[in-house]
C-alpha cells in the first residue's frame, strides 16, 4: 500500500539509513518520479504486457536477479520469521523500504511478489508443514522459486468453491485430474496451490484440499491464453494424474476453503493497493492534468470537475488502504478493507482510462504518432480484466454488504446440500 514517509513514526532513523545505504550501493535514483514532462520519453500505458517469450523471460530473470539482491541484504523478506530466512521486522517496516525504493530505478518484481509473495508465501506461512515452510519460503523470498494460484476452473470463476479439480489419496500421495484457468505466471512458475475436491459429499466448501504442485510434474501442461490486450500473461492449466506427496498439502483433509480464504484476503490486499508502475502513473493528478492541457480542455469546466471527482476517489482510495494498513500495523490480519481496496482500485483505474479516452477521441483508434493518445489504447482494452481479476465487482460488493455492513447473506442450501447433489440437479455448474 503506497502512502507517503511523512506519516510514519520518527523512530525509523537506523533502518532508513540502512535502506538507503543499500539502494544507494545497489541502484540509482529514479529522474521520473514527480514531474510530467509531456512528450518525453515511452509514453505507453498499460497494465498487462505483451512481451515475447524472449523479453519475458529476460525480465524474470531481472527480477530474480533483483530479489536475489534484496534477499541477501536482508531485505527480501523483512516481516517474515527469521527462520525461515526473514527479518521478524514490522509492517512499517516493510513499508519503509516500499516507499524509499519506489525512488530507485530497480527491476519489476511483480511477476515473483504480486502472487507467489503477496499470496502463496503468507498461505504457506499460515497453513504449511514444517517442512514445507522450510524449503519452500527461503527460496521464494530469495527469488529462486516462484509461485502460482491454481484457484479459477472454466465452471468456478466467482463460484471458486465449486471447482472440480479432483485430488484422490493413495497412500502418502494425492492424484490430481483437472482444468484451471486464468493462472497468472503459470509459465515461469515452479510450484502452485492447487485447491482441489476431495469429498464430493460434502457441502461443496467443506470438501476441498489445497496441495502444493510442483510445475514441472509429469502430467502438468501449461497454455497460454492470449488477451485482447495483445499479451499472454494468463494461462490455462491441464492437470493429468499428476502426484503431490501428503507433506505438499496446506491445513486440514477436507478442509482447504480456510486456506484458500488466507489467499484471498491477501490477493485483495495486493491488487488493491495502488502502487507505481505506467497506469499508476497515468490516473495521477500531474498525468491527467497535462493531458488535458494537450488537448484544450484544462480551462472547461465539465472536464475539470470530472478530473477532480476522479482525484476525489482516488483520495478516498488511499485514505482506505491507511486505515487497513493501521490495522496491519497492530497485528491484525488483511480484512474486509482489502475487498473494498481492491473494489475502488479497478474503478479508479476504469474510470481515469474512460475519461482519458474522452479526451483523446479518436486519436485512441489509430496510431498518428502524437504522444499520449494512442498509449490508452492498451491500458482501455485491459480494464474489463480489472473489474473481475482478484474477485470479481459483484463479489467484492457481496463483501461489502455482508461482512462491513452486515446484511443477511443470500439463501442458499449451499452449506446444507452436498457437492455430489449439487451438481447432479444442476446447480452448482
Amino acid at each position: 500500500m503506497s502512502t507517503s514517509l511523512e506519516v510514519l513514526p520518527d523512530d525509523m532513523s537506523a533502518f532508513t539509513a540502512e535502506v538507503r545505504a543499500f539502494l544507494d550501493g545497489a541502484s540509482s535514483r529514479r529522474t521520473d518520479q514527480d514531474d510530467v514532462a509531456w512528450g518525453v520519453g515511452d509514453d505507453r500505458i498499460t497494465y498487462f504486457g505483451d512481451e515475447s517469450p524472449d523479453e519475458s523471460a529476460r525480465h524474470v530473470a531481472a527480477a530474480r536477479a533483483w530479489q536475489r539482491t534484496r534477499y541477501d541484504a536482508g531485505f527480501g523478506w523483512i516481516t517474515g520469521p527469521e527462520e525461515f530466512g526473514g527479518r521478524g521486522l514490522s509492517a512499517v517496516h516493510d513499508l519503509v523500504y516500499d516507499s524509499i525504493e519506489a525512488e530507485y530505478d530497480v527491476p519489476d518484481t511483480g511477476v515473483l511478489s504480486l502472487i507467489g509473495l503477496g499470496m502463496i508465501g503468507p498461505t504457506i506461512l499460515a497453513h504449511g508443514t514444517g517442512a514445507a515452510k522450510a524449503a519452500l519460503l527461503p527460496a521464494m523470498y530469495a527469488g529462486d522459486v516462484i509461485a502460482c494460484q491454481l484457484f479459477s476452473e472454466p465452471s468456478a470463476g466467482s463460484d471458486l468453491a465449486n471447482v472440480s479439480t479432483r485430488a484422490v489419496r493413495y497412500g502418502e500421495d494425492w492424484v490430481i485430474n483437472g482444468q484451471k484457468v486464468w493462472t497468472s505466471v503459470a509459465q515461469h512458475a515452479q510450484v502452485g496451490l492447487a485447491l482441489c475436491r476431495t469429498n464430493p459429499d460434502q457441502p461443496k466448501h467443506k470438501g476441498i484440499t489445497a496441495l502444493l504442485v510442483d510445475m514441472d510434474s509429469p502430467g502438468v501442461d501449461v497454455r497460454p491464453l492470449r488477451q485482447m490486450s495483445g499479451g499472454a500473461e494468463f494461462n490455462e492449466v491441464f492437470l493429468t494424474d499428476v502426484r503431490v506427496p501428503d507433506s505438499r498439502r496446506l491445513g486440514e483433509v477436507d478442509g482447504g476453503w480456510r486456506v484458500a480464504l488466507t489467499t484471498l484476503m491477501n490477493e485483495r490486499a495486493s491488487v488493491g493497493s495502488e502502487g507505481a508502475g505506467p497506469a499508476a502513473r497515468a490516473i495521477s493528478l500531474p498525468f491527467l492534468t497535462a493531458l488535458l492541457r494537450e488537448h484544450g480542455h484544462l480551462e472547461d469546466s465539465a472536464s475539470r470537475r470530472r478530473l477532480a471527482e476522479l482525484m476525489a476517489d482516488q483520495l478516498a482510495t488511499s485514505y482506505l488502504n491507511r486505515q487497513a494498513l493501521d490495522h496491519l500495523i497492530a497485528g491484525g490480519q488483511p480484512g474486509p478493507e482489502a475487498s473494498v481496496s481492491k473494489l475502488m482500485y479497478s474503478q479508479n483505474i476504469t474510470r481515469a482510462t474512460h475519461f482519458a479516452a474522452e479526451v483523446v477521441g479518436p486519436k485512441l483508434l489509430a496510431d498518428t504518432g502524437e504522444w499520449g493518445t494512442f498509449s490508452w489504447n492498451e491500458l482501455l482494452l485491459s480494464t474489463p480484466a480489472l473489474r473481475i481479476l482478484g474477485g470479481t465487482e459483484d463479489i467484492m460488493k457481496n463483501i461489502l454488504g455482508e461482512r462491513v455492513l452486515g446484511l443477511p447473506k443470500e439463501p442458499s442450501t449451499d452449506a446444507t446440500t452436498s457437492y455430489r447433489e449439487l451438481r447432479t440437479s444442476g446447480s452448482g455448474a
